[in-house]
Order: structure tokens, then C-alpha cells, then sequence
């Protein structure tokens, strides 16, 4: 069955892995998908991720992260989505729980944090948020 938000799938995935303690993940693979989890990683919200080929479908293998059991992501929220595109220019970037958290934004310069984002000078479209 075709997914029509395949970002809002894979956020899913996640959050239902947190719930249910587990050491990873599996999603289908995109580039998409698969720039979003290279952010996550950067941030050091999860603690790596892999390409695994497959003859059938190429999968993202996500190790989570876990501190003493807790996990490194205590939530995670998707903002744009395909029927409201939410869109911000740098001066209206949103701060995840005052700078805590983060949030994922799709610009000309590719997918970049919001820290960077701010940095880099550029808005965009705001993927999601995680703190």
C-alpha cells in the first residue's frame, strides 16, 4: 500500500520504537528520509543509521539512542504536511523548547537544523520538531 506522507511514516516508526524500547528501526528508504535521520544523527538524537540493500526495497537501518534506558528523543512532531505546507524565513525559524530541541527545515541549501538554518541565513519549509 502506498504511503502519501512517507516523513510523517517514518516519524511514526520511530516514536512507536521509543515506546516500545527498541534498539532500532527499519524504514524504506529515501533520500529524503535518509537526510532528516543525518540530522537526527548529527544532533545526537539517535546513534547511527544504515543503507541496507535489499532486492526487493532499500531499507534505513536506525540504531536509537538510550541513556540509562531513557531515550535520547522525548518527542518528535511532524509540521508540514502534505495538505499545509508550513513555510518560515529566517527571522521566524521556531525555537524547540527554547533551543532544547530542534526543528528539521528543507531549504535551497538542502535539509539543514534550524541552528544551522540561522546560520547559513536562509528559511525554508519546516519539516518537523524534535526535543
Amino acid at each position: 500500500m502506498a504511503v502519501t506522507d512517507p516523513i510523517a511514516d517514518l516519524l511514526t516508526r520511530v516514536r512507536n520504537a521509543i515506546k516500545a524500547k527498541k534498539r532500532r528501526v527499519d524504514v524504506p528508504a529515501s533520500k529524503m528520509k535518509a537526510g532528516v535521520i543525518q540530522i537526527l544523527k548529527e544532533q545526537n538524537f539517535i546513534q547511527d543509521f544504515a543503507l541496507v540493500e535489499d532486492n526487493k526495497q532499500n531499507v534505513l537501518r536506525i540504531a536509537l539512542k538510550y541513556t540509562n534506558g531513557i531515550s535520547a528523543i522525548s518527542g518528535i512532531k511532524r509540521i508540514s504536511t502534505p495538505g499545509l505546507r508550513v513555510y518560515a524565513d529566517v527571522e521566524h525559524l521556531p525555537r524547540v523548547l527554547n533551543g532544547y530541541g530542534m526543528s528539521v527545515i528543507s531549504t535551497p541549501k538542502g535539509l539543514l537544523s534550524d541552528r544551522q538554518a540561522r546560520k547559513e541565513n536562509v528559511g525554508g519549509e519546516i519539516i518537523c520538531e524534535i526535543w
